[in-house]
């Protein structure tokens, strides 16, 4: 038997969540448990219900989408959230991304795509829209030019990881915010002080700060 997918819908036009609604309530696998028309309510509704992917607007009164996002994975991390906007530009991808979103998807998708998007997500699989995969694509060569050369045997996985160690996160913080095992993350570090000959992970922060692979927050004022 097909597990029933539980959603969340999450947009301030309510002509928008009815249209959503519509269609994926002929699809007898997906079955919409809740509706928020902010941030604010999708964070206090995902506690509560538990979706498994939630739909989410970025362009909303109050938090705002990519707050929600943020604050919707904190209060239930078990649900994917699957970005639904007509936006395309750097300023809301990026961030979406960052705070937590699966997948990036604009309102002009084909509804039987959007059904597909959202079983995938349920599974953990992502979709980026073909020009937000371009996006993204360049975004990683250019952080990739910058990298200094001491770091080019790594991959992006590894440099993720190096770069929460030399945050001061434990393993147990790095594994939760990829969203991947322990013992993964254990895996990785190892990865990481073999190709840097590197002994400890104190070594492999510090030579991050010094190449500049995190960088300090500016202090203002």
């Amino acid at each position: 038997m097909t597990k029933e997918i539980h959603i969340m819908l999450v947009d301030d036009h309510s002509l928008v969540r009815q249209g959503v609604r519509s269609f994926l309530e002929t699809q007898s696998d997906l079955r919409i448990v809740g509706e928020a028309a902010s941030g604010e309510e999708a964070e206090a509704l995902a506690a509560e219900r538990v979706p498994d992917v939630v739909l989410m607007d970025l362009s909303m009164p109050g938090i705002g989408g990519i707050e929600a996002i943020r604050r919707v994975k904190k209060s239930s991390p078990h649900s994917q959230i699957v970005v639904l906007t007509s936006f395309q530009e750097d300023e809301y991808i990026f961030p979406a991304l960052r705070a937590g979103a699966l997948s990036y998807v604009l309102k002009n998708v084909q509804s039987g795509d959007l059904a597909d998007i959202i079983r995938k997500a349920c599974v953990g699989e992502a979709f980026l829209h073909p020009r937000v995969a371009a996006r993204v694509v360049q975004e990683l060569r250019e952080e990739r030019k910058d990298i200094p050369n001491v770091f080019n045997d790594l991959t992006e996985r590894e440099l993720e990881v190096l770069r929460l160690i030399a945050q001061g996160n434990a393993n147990a913080a790095i594994a939760q915010a990829l969203g991947i095992s322990e013992q993964t993350v254990k895996g990785h570090v190892s990865n990481i002080l073999g190709k840097l000959q590197l002994a400890d992970r104190t070594q492999a922060a510090v030579l991050a700060w010094e190449q500049g692979v995190v960088q300090r927050k500016r202090q203002d004022g």
